[in-house]
């Protein structure tokens, strides 16, 4: 897996103390299941498409998903659920995500998080997600095609909306959170949102395929009007 220099960047960042140490531990721990794996254990970088017109903001890796493949949604639940629906879209080349090494690649959508490091609970404190945002603006400005925010969740789509509203590109009152909502903006570029591909939402059936799906089927619709 090539990084870029933001890659790097983020993978070397040491800012938050709680979360720096949460990932070794668990990297040195590790789960029972993955006794043999050697866990990347720090912050995981972006992963897809920087020329992409897609971004997708998610909250944070998962203890022993991506903090320990060292690549965003790969080898947990959560991941399966998103790439399959990306596969299906056409913007993966296949819907496996178990390793760095798997071969898998996005096109025209790049996936980043709110917070970079594996958090206990899965709940990064304001001052950690505060500690990100520098990363999360980065990207976006690398992104010289974007057209589509997708954020997974209420975090997400906040903390997409803070870096809107601090660029002067959102000046109302961020939109309340919801699944398949979409909020254009004034430059032509619109912002999505959907349900987390969490396990606590997928197995109670709060997120269905059908309903994620239908989210990049909106996508599809909406970023790629402009080429027909």
């Amino acid at each position: 897996m090539r990084l870029t220099q933001l890659d790097k960047k983020i993978s070397n960042c040491t800012l938050c103390p709680r979360l720096t140490k949460h990932c070794k531990k668990t990297a040195k721990e590790k789960r029972k299941s993955y006794m043999d794996w050697k866990y990347w254990g720090k912050p995981v970088p972006n992963f897809g498409d920087y020329k992409g017109r897609i971004l997708i903001v998610g909250l944070a890796p998962a203890a022993h998903g991506a903090n320990r493949t060292g690549r965003m949604f790969t080898g947990d639940r959560s991941g399966d659920w998103l790439y399959r629906a990306l596969h299906e879209a056409g913007f993966a080349n296949q819907s496996e995500a178990v390793s760095s090494k798997d071969g898998l690649i996005l096109k025209d959508a790049l996936i980043t998080a709110v917070a970079h490091c594996a958090p206990p609970l899965n709940k990064p404190t304001t001052k950690e997600i505060q500690n990100c945002e520098a990363f999360l603006v980065e990207t976006i400005e690398k992104m010289k095609n974007l057209r589509c925010f997708l954020a997974l969740g209420g975090i997400a789509w906040n903390a997409t909306f803070r870096f809107l509203k601090s660029q002067n590109l959102w000046n109302s009152k961020i939109p309340k959170f919801g699944h398949a909502e979409i909020v254009k903006l004034d430059d032509g570029r619109f912002v999505i949102g959907s349900y987390h591909p969490s396990q606590q939402n997928t197995f109670t059936g709060r997120l269905t395929k059908e309903m994620l799906d239908n989210v990049f089927k909106k996508i599809r619709c909406q970023a790629y009007s402009a080429d027909a």
